[in-house]
């Protein structure tokens, strides 16, 4: 087996599972005796009883001296005859697990199934948001305002810092590059996300940054380098493969709002290129993120986008790479020693962090991490 025996504990269980969701196995059946599952497996007994453990910590089975594991009786649960929510919860993890193992058996890492997984929640969450904002939690809990360009690695973060034995809920405001840092200057964010092209110092960021903040000591941390390009239908039918092809009379682009990192990188490209605005169908169609371009260009809204690759990934779509750029996040010093900020920057640092990147595809990590300071 690809993932090794250490894996082997897994499969046990979520075989169990199956069983007994399906109702194959019955409250008050006996699990077969660890030995007789661990010839039948082909590993240790000490594989089995950790994957028995496993579903006792679910509430899935109960252990008792000389007598075996059994099923548990829903009548245990003192619900009476009702169907336990631990047996919906293993339903759940069943099928997690399922995914997770065939991913592993295919060769991928954990850390590809885990980006993989945060790629299709994000694909989901976009679907799915609504202009309401999150009802914030309790007085006591961390919280970080992020504003600016939206990245599924933000999304990443953002699940991450929840996940901590400290929790920090960043709540996130993708209203592109330009519109965070005016939101972070007026003090209605405490973070920015920003990947603003400066052609005067062909450099990202600094320049925007010591503009809005003349006056104040900013820190600029990298989060990646990025592929920006075209978001294409499968096989990419039009053929796209350079900013002029924009132009083409066939070709129907979907764009980004105005002030967002990509849309200020589109327009310098155009310039560039010596192609009119005016002369690009879908020019004036906007979406505010890049799952949104993505969604956009699977639904048949337009033929191209200009996003990331993740975000194709997440809808099955073709990516024409076009280029590198950079993604810091803004943060003034006065907040980069808070507690959340900490527990920020422990994430972005981490080697887990970076292996979950690489494995959504697209990313650069080279320089995640590093500092920039300003003022």
């Amino acid at each position: 087996m690809t993932g090794g025996e250490s894996f082997v504990y897994l499969e046990i269980a979520e075989n169990v599972r199956r069983l007994i969701v399906s109702g194959e196995l019955g409250p008050g059946d006996h699990l077969p005796p660890v030995r007789t599952m661990a010839k039948r497996w082909h590993c240790t007994p000490n594989t089995v009883s950790r994957a028995y453990a496993l579903l006792a910590q679910e509430g899935l089975v109960s252990a008792h001296r000389g007598g075996g594991t059994r099923v548990v009786a829903p009548g245990e649960t003192g619900r009476g005859g009702a169907r336990p929510p631990e047996w919906e919860w293993a339903s759940l993890v069943n099928r997690a697990e399922t995914y997770l193992l065939e991913a592993l058996n295919q060769g991928h890492s954990a850390a590809h199934a885990e980006a993989a997984l945060a790629a299709a929640i994000a694909r989901w969450q976009d679907m799915r948001r609504q202009a309401v904002r999150p009802r914030p939690g309790s007085a006591d809990a961390e919280h970080l305002r992020f504003s600016g360009s939206h990245d599924l690695a933000v999304e990443l973060l953002a699940r991450l810092l929840s996940e901590q034995d400290r929790p920090v809920t960043l709540t996130t405001d993708f209203v592109g590059s330009l519109a965070g840092l005016m939101a972070l200057a007026r003090g209605d964010a405490d973070i920015a996300g920003s990947h603003l092209w400066d052609d005067s110092t062909a450099s990202y960021n600094v320049a925007f940054v010591e503009r809005l903040f003349p006056n104040q000591q900013m820190v600029l941390l990298s989060l990646a380098e990025r592929v920006q390009g075209f978001i294409v239908p499968p096989g990419n039918p039009a053929g796209l493969a350079s900013i002029s092809d924009l132009a083409r009379p066939e070709v129907l682009l979907i764009n980004r709002q105005a002030g967002s990192g990509t849309r200020v990188w589109l327009d310098v490209q155009l310039r560039s290129a010596g192609v009119l605005p005016e002369n690009i169908a879908g020019y004036d169609q906007e979406e505010s993120t890049h799952t949104g371009v993505a969604r956009a260009v699977a639904e048949g809204r337009a033929t191209v986008g200009l996003g990331i690759s993740p975000a194709a990934t997440a809808y099955g779509l073709g990516f024409v790479p076009l280029g590198k750029e950079r993604y810091d996040l803004v943060i003034p010093l006065s907040r980069w020693d808070t507690s959340p900020v900490r527990s920020l920057r422990f994430i972005v640092a981490s080697q887990s962090f970076r292996e979950a990147l690489t494995a959504m595809g697209g990313y650069d990590v080279a320089e995640t991490g590093a500092e920039i300071r300003l003022g």
